[in-house]
């Protein structure tokens, strides 16, 4: 199969490290996009990968990702063979979110990113995984990556996303949801709510995983990536 992989706010190739390989050696192929680098809305990204891409896609989709997985649905959806919705959510940003995706910008600007990154890390992880210091250590390098200007740019285009649960009771397609049992970002009830709006939708929660969850347990995510394309 033709996989689109869309990596969440501030992610890279990093971020599918684990599942890219996994995907690779059971034969599908796989594209990573970074349309989340290069534009300054949902909408907009969305809408360049459907030039780009000729072909139907399954798109597997973790935070950030997720959520432009959903817009490209709503663009698209013949374009869309299936979706994976990785530590995601279909709400939009609460004002109490908005407020602190604020205040973290404002801390971007000033330059004190890494201020907003080491207190971001146990928002991201299970406690236990908060303090593995290689994994964590990676976590924050490919955060670093990204740079602050695109820190703005990606938490203003999450905070103007539009509120995808009236789309979910249209997708058609085949779609699975994975979320940590852990995730403080986009909890489980996020995910809970995304399954139960679909039609037919394999929802998974994974224990030892929070928000980062194809780093924290990347075995875990890749058995149940590669069953639900095999079936």
């Amino acid at each position: 199969m033709h996989v689109l992989l869309l990596p969440g706010l501030a992610c890279d190739e990093e971020v599918f490290r684990a599942q890219r390989l996994a995907l690779q050696a059971a034969g599908h192929v796989c594209r990573l996009s970074m349309a989340h680098s290069q534009h300054g809305s949902l909408r907009e990204m969305a809408a360049a990968l459907l030039r780009d891409c000729n072909e139907s896609w399954v798109l597997v989709g973790v935070s950030m990702g997720g959520m432009l997985a959903l817009e490209i649905q709503r663009q698209a959806p013949q374009r869309v063979a299936a979706m994976a919705l990785l530590g995601t959510s279909a709400r939009p940003d609460t004002p109490e979110m908005v407020a602190l995706r604020t205040q973290a910008i404002e801390l971007f600007a000033a330059g004190r990113m890494n201020e907003v990154l080491r207190a971001n890390v146990p928002l991201a992880f299970h406690p236990d995984n908060a303090n593995n210091p290689e994994l964590v250590a990676t976590y924050l390098a490919m955060v670093r990556r990204a740079g602050a200007d695109q820190l703005i740019a990606q938490n203003r285009a999450v905070m103007a996303r539009v509120d995808s649960r009236p789309l979910l009771p249209q997708v058609r397609c085949p779609v699975l949801v994975l979320c940590g049992q852990a995730d403080l970002l986009t909890p489980p009830a996020h995910a809970q709510e995304m399954a139960a709006a679909i039609t037919g939708a394999e929802l998974h929660l994974l224990p030892g995983a929070g928000h980062m969850l194809t780093m924290e347990q990347p075995q875990q995510v890749n058995r149940l990536l590669l069953n639900w394309l095999s079936a």
